[in-house]
């Protein structure tokens, strides 16, 4: 069995424009994402070769620039996005995990946040 190494992305931070209210699309907000990537990165244990890894600086690129470009209604489908951007672009990935954070969410009631989680393995 392939070795299960991960490398995590923690707490990134981005002012977009996601939601279902109008409001939300309008004003926007901070969103916070938290990302993991499986996959085997044995190979770079021993050439100390980014190329035998993930470059987490493009995979932050390719977070940011998911979303910042365009506004969804969903947190789901920003965290499916991502999750399945990030498989496609890095073929080493085995599985990605995928966890959007809206702090301070439009209910009618006292919440630190609202967090989805989306998990995507490759086959």
């Amino acid at each position: 069995m392939p070795s299960q190494d991960i490398i995590r992305i923690k707490n990134a931070s981005f002012y977009a424009y996601h939601g279902v209210a109008s409001d939300e699309q309008n004003l926007g907000g901070k969103f916070e994402i938290d990302v993991e990537v499986y996959g085997d990165f044995s190979a770079a244990f021993s050439t100390d070769n980014l190329k035998q890894t993930v470059d987490y600086e493009a995979v932050y690129s390719f977070i940011q620039k998911t979303v910042t470009q365009k506004k969804y209604y969903l947190l789901e489908t920003l965290a499916n996005t991502i999750a399945k951007g990030l498989g496609q672009q890095f073929p080493i990935i085995h599985k990605v995990k995928v966890t959007v954070r809206k702090p301070h969410p439009p209910v009618k009631g006292v919440v630190d946040y609202v967090e989805v989680e989306v998990v995507e393995p490759r086959t």
